[in-house]
């Protein structure tokens, strides 16, 4: 059985950093596209940043400078570190995991961005 687990969400202050964390479970990680989703209330789910398998990263406009994606291949983790938040960061962040055909999501974690 496939399991993403988010960790690391919670409530911090505009210009603030947080580390946000994925660990998988049922799954060949190394092989496996990872990503990192988010929805705000009221809006559609958006791609803030993905890592192939060998890596290779890309972002979101409004998010590059700030965040950064990256794996362990042997935590089977995937993490987002992400610095001077914003509070339209605001939103539950969702990692996701993609292979061929195959797409995995997790539960999801609220990150709240305000003073």
């Amino acid at each position: 059985q496939v399991q993403l687990v988010e960790s690391g969400g919670g409530l911090v202050q505009p210009g603030g950093s947080l580390r946000l964390s994925c660990a998988a479970s049922g799954i060949i990680f190394s092989i496996y596209g990872m990503g990192w989703y988010r929805q705000a209330p009221g809006k559609q789910r958006e791609l803030v940043a993905r890592i192939s398998s060998d890596a290779s990263a890309n972002y979101a406009d409004s998010v590059k400078g700030r965040f950064a994606i990256s794996r362990d291949n042997g935590k089977n983790t995937v993490y987002l570190q992400m610095n001077s938040l914003k509070p339209e960061d605001t939103a539950v962040y969702y990692c996701n995991a993609v292979w061929v055909g195959e797409v995995h999501w997790g539960q999801g974690t609220q990150v709240t961005v305000s003073s």
